[in-house]
């Protein structure tokens, strides 16, 4: 019934405009704003909704994540952005942020409402 579906994932944020602006301007993603919520398109055809919530609490864990080719160049622009990398107790983060054991090279910022983002780079 559902493997058929255009299927979209959401989260909340407190802020509307300042999301716009974030994932339209900072980040460089196609935004369109809707009926107040904003749909952020994703690569080939992936969908985001973002949508207001008065009461908002960020989640505690990764909503999105952006895989890329190259984790230093893309941990290279937030900084460039103003975009300040995560930092969480007892990961081995190296100097910039970057966790490099285990699974894929990944790091974390978030967005202006405080929802997790990550850049990771498959090794």
């Amino acid at each position: 019934m559902f493997e058929h579906t255009k299927a979209f994932s959401g989260f909340s944020v407190d802020d509307i405009p300042k999301a716009k602006q974030f994932y339209g301007e900072t980040l460089g993603l196609d935004v369109t704003e809707e009926n107040g919520m904003l749909n952020v398109t994703l690569g080939p055809g992936g969908v985001v909704l973002i949508y207001p919530k008065p009461n908002h609490q960020p989640a505690t864990f990764t909503v999105l994540n952006f895989p890329v080719d190259d984790i230093d160049a893309a941990v290279d622009a937030p900084y460039c952005l103003g975009v300040e990398l995560l930092r969480y107790e007892g990961m081995d983060q190296d100097e910039r942020g970057v966790m490099r054991s285990g699974g894929p090279y990944i790091a974390w910022f978030a967005d202006p409402a405080g929802n997790i983002l990550s850049v990771l780079q498959e090794r």
